[in-house]
């Protein structure tokens, strides 16, 4: 056998020791040192026997070796060769590899880890945790310096030049221009009184004097939240304040602008001194009102220099720069409802008290000065308006504007540096037609110098939408922007009445009512669809209120509710069709305990109302009008049905740009609220009110009318909302002191108001109604109302009303009557308080058995919602009616005339919810 295809010696003895030392022999001592051992004597002192198995069961054992230290990852590739050409003990130090070391520790990572095994294999050692972490500090410190170096701070005040703002009118000719003009003035450090600096120090920064420019921990936590998508979140000095207002013109909320603003507030902390800084941060704050700058806060919320500020004042403007939406006392509610002027001088109040608590933890000011100066609010003036906002003016801007910052990113301070072009959605020519309207229903009959007890604080407002788009193409706010600062248009707090109740009606045809004798939550199968005309409701006065099951309903002391209706009248059985013309409130009042309040509430949303402005809890008077939503979104709800059931949000600004590029503009989105077989059935039912019912006043020769009037109880507002197909328009009044200093506001009851005994929603909203819609479809097409579809529905009788009893066959008379009647019937009409032991059946409404004809239902006044306008002698809503069996005239209101028979008309005079 050739000598290198011999295989090494076994080893006979001595273990490991004598193959190691085997294997550093040279080659031909060793096959000596093999040829000698394999020949000796088995008995040798120095040799071991041959072990069981022979060379073959040695090298199994050596490749057994070999194979393990392969799997330590050490040297696998050595030891499969010492394996295969060793024996014994010699094998295995041959699975170390050739030519000794152990070559895994000598990797610079040593990963995976040499030397352990399963799961330790594969955790990293503290060496390489520490060594990695020096490492990706060392980058990052890099990567700021060369970033540091690289930025460049901004100039100041570029960013902060203030520039007007352009409104246009919806055929995008000039409205206004507003906003860029604001009372800025620019002051040193020393008219800017201590207890202002250290007022902000102590609510904002109470290290600004020592600190860098910058917090590292609140950097960190506002870029953690924003890289996960969280709310940004605070932590940011004065000085970086100072940065974003004074430096960078970019306000997005991003991690490439946080990360830009730690640099350049790192180089201005720098550069820049602190009474630099704070005088720049003070100089470009926006303070709300307009007002950019402590000397323009100043001069805007208590008439005076920055220099004169008193502690408590300078206090009250470092709570503004929280937020003044949320903290100024005149409120917001335009941008959020929830900044009312109360809301916002609580909040204003508390956060004032805390700041001058913390000046005097920081040893700012003694506990006497801050004692002193907790002794009374500083309450600013009340707000003001340029005069070119005079008028409607100024409640479109405030209207639009609100609506860019609900709506778009531009921010309040966004649009107080103006350069923005705001195109609205307002027509001109409907705006003022508007106003008109109601300034001549106020000039001809509200005079609080003749009737001051009565006719002070009257209030209108007003709003008009395009239901096929949901713009708002005019308002009514108010006499003058610059005068009466709430905008009556948008949410006041008047209740709406029965304007309501087309929402319970809605949900009605929508959602059925309940079957009595199954649970609450029932599914469709166990609600039964109603239709107006065959769904059959007592109409009485007083009517016991129950709960869908047939149980009285109960108020939280264990009352009854006993719903009356207007001027106390009461019906008999009634359709929901005659109860929405003539307003009765006892149907509607049980129409929406069957259906269920919170059903009531949905379709109230889903129409277009916000839920916020609903009244919380599911009491029963909730289905006549307990809610104050705004004149906005009562018009845009109604504007639902007028596109047979297609909601669309009301909005009033259609595109706004900067510097000539597009930044926001609206896109149509309408959802289907109602099926088109329940708006078209509604629309037929409001219809009929305004041709028949208690919103005659609004009718308009030609043109297919719908709507609804609501009178809230205790006559403390008013109201008509009506459309056609082109147009939605709503109309409050009520009796409110609007002054902001007025911590007792409260609505004020309206009889007496205008010479009336009580206003209705058919009388001063509906002749506003009606003389600016006349206006504003004047030269429009006349469109017609979709006809009513099959609801598909079977007849019910609700809140105690019977189901008519068959009518037993009548056997003909012998003999005619010799002289038959003269008199014309009259028109099927509900009887009012039926006396007892009647014998008319429950569906008879044009039966009266004791006068033989009907019972007028007009006001009692006989002007307004009786007599000669919409009542006027037997034929409308009163006067006298002559039987048509007795021989006893009946009378019914104060009406002038003689009824013949139809005094029953009376019914469509006066009688509103």
């Amino acid at each position: 056998m050739s000598e290198h295809r011999r295989k090494p010696p076994q080893p006979q003895g001595g273990g490991r020791a004598a193959a190691r030392r085997a294997a550093q022999q040279p080659q031909g001592r060793r096959s000596a040192q093999a040829r000698d051992v394999s020949t000796g004597s088995p008995t040798d002192p120095y040799g071991e026997g041959r072990p069981y198995g022979g060379r073959a069961e040695a090298r199994r054992a050596a490749q057994r070796r070999g194979r393990r230290r392969a799997a330590d990852g050490a040297a696998g590739a050595g030891g499969h060769g010492g394996g295969r050409r060793g024996g014994g003990g010699a094998a295995y130090e041959g699975g170390r590899g050739r030519g000794g070391g152990r070559p895994g520790k000598k990797r610079l990572i040593d990963y995976p880890r040499y030397g352990k095994y399963g799961w330790r294999r594969w955790v990293p050692s503290w060496k390489l945790v520490t060594g990695l972490f020096l490492g990706f500090m060392a980058s990052l410190m890099g990567a700021a310096t060369v970033a540091y170096a690289m930025v460049e701070v901004p100039k100041p005040d570029e960013a902060a030049t203030a520039q007007n703002n352009v409104y246009y009118w919806a055929d995008d000719k000039q409205m206004a221009a507003t906003g860029g003009e604001v009372n800025r003035q620019i002051i040193g450090i020393e008219n800017i009184p201590d207890d202002m600096q250290n007022a902000v120090i102590s609510a904002e920064n109470k290290t600004f004097r020592e600190d860098p420019g910058i917090d590292p921990m609140g950097i960190a936590r506002a870029l953690f939240n924003m890289a996960r998508g969280g709310e940004t979140q605070g932590g940011s000095t004065i000085t970086q304040q100072y940065v974003k207002n004074n430096r960078l013109n970019n306000q997005a909320q991003t991690l490439d602008r946080k990360f830009k603003e730690l640099f350049i507030s790192i180089k201005v902390g720098n550069e820049v001194d602190k009474p630099g800084i704070m005088a720049g941060y003070l100089n470009t704050s926006y303070f709300g009102r307009g007002a950019y700058g402590i000397q323009a806060a100043a001069r805007t919320y208590y008439g005076k220099d920055a220099k004169d500020l008193t502690t408590s004042e300078c206090a009250f403007l470092a709570s503004l720069l929280k937020g003044s939406t949320y903290y100024d006392p005149a409120g917001s509610p335009e941008i959020d409802p929830k900044a009312t002027a109360k809301a916002n001088t609580e909040r204003a109040v508390k956060r004032w008290s805390w700041i001058l608590g913390e000046m005097e933890k920081d040893r700012h000011i003694s506990a006497a000065q801050k004692n002193e100066a907790l002794t009374k609010f500083p309450m600013p003036k009340p707000p003001t308006k340029q005069a070119k906002l005079g008028g409607q003016i100024g409640y479109l801007v405030d209207l639009a504007k609100a609506y860019v910052i609900n709506n778009t990113d531009i921010t309040a301070e966004d649009l107080s540096k103006g350069g923005y072009e705001i195109h609205t959605t307002f027509d001109r020519s409907k705006v003022f037609a508007l106003e008109k309207a109601v300034k001549k229903v106020y000039d001809e009959h509200i005079d609080p110098e003749k009737r001051p007890e009565t006719d002070t604080h009257v209030q209108f407002g007003g709003a008009s939408v395009d239901p096929q788009t949901g713009a708002i193409v005019a308002i009514y706010g108010g006499t003058d922007a610059t005068k009466h600062f709430t905008n009556n248009a948008d949410q006041t707090g008047a209740q709406v009445g029965s304007t309501f109740k087309p929402f319970v009606l809605a949900a009605a045809m929508t959602e059925g009512v309940r079957n009595p004798r199954k649970g609450p939550d029932q599914g469709a199968a166990d609600r039964r669809i109603i239709d107006p005309d065959t769904a059959i409701y007592n109409g009485k006065n007083k009517l016991k209120i129950k709960n869908y099951d047939g149980t009285v309903w109960h108020d939280e002391n264990g009352k009854e509710w006993l719903q009356v209706n207007d001027d106390d009248a009461s019906y008999k059985n009634i359709n929901l069709r005659e109860a929405m013309i003539h307003s009765a409130n006892s149907p509607f009042v049980q129409l929406g305990m069957d259906v269920g309040i919170p059903q009531v509430r949905e379709a109230a949303v889903k129409a277009g109302l916000r839920e916020s402005s609903l009244a919380k809890g599911n009491v029963p008077s909730f289905s006549i009008g307990i809610s104050d939503p705004s004149a906005i979104r009562m018009a845009g709800a109604y504007a639902t049905f007028a596109a047979n059931g297609e909601q669309r949000e009301p909005f009033s600004v259609k595109e706004v740009k900067q510097k000539g590029s597009t930044v926001y503009k609206h896109e149509d989105t309408a959802k289907r609220a109602f099926s088109t077989a329940v708006s078209s059935n509604l629309t037929d039912v409001l219809v009929d009110v305004v041709e028949k019912g208690t919103g005659k006043k609004a009718r308009i020769p030609g043109r297919p009318v719908a709507g609804k009037t609501g009178t809230t109880d205790g006559n403390k507002s008013a109201w008509f909302v009506g459309y056609t197909p082109q147009l939605s328009t709503a109309i409050d009044m009520y009796r409110l002191d609007d002054d902001a200093n007025n911590k007792n506001r409260k609505f004020e009851e309206m009889f007496g108001t205008g010479g009336r005994d009580k206003i209705h929603g058919s009388s001063f909203p509906s002749e506003i109604w009606n003389s600016y819609m006349s206006v504003a479809l004047d030269g429009q097409p006349v469109k017609e109302f979709p006809e009513p579809e099959s609801l598909d529905a079977e007849p019910i009788w609700g809140g105690g009303a019977e189901s008519p009893k068959p009518t037993p066959s009548v056997t003909e008379s012998e003999s005619p009557s010799a002289s038959p009647s003269t008199s014309p019937s009259g028109s099927p009409e509900p009887s009012k308080d039926p006396k007892p032991g009647n014998s008319c059946g429950p569906l008879d409404w044009d039966c009266n058995p004791d006068t033989g004809g009907q019972t007028g239902g007009g006001d009692s006044t006989g002007t307004d919602s009786g007599g000669t306008d919409s009542g006027g002698g037997g034929d409308d809503s009163g006067g006298t009616t002559e039987g048509t069996t007795s021989p006893t005239p009946v009378t019914g209101g104060n009406g002038n005339g003689n009824g013949n028979g139809n005094g029953g008309g009376g019914w469509f005079g006066g009688v509103d919810g």
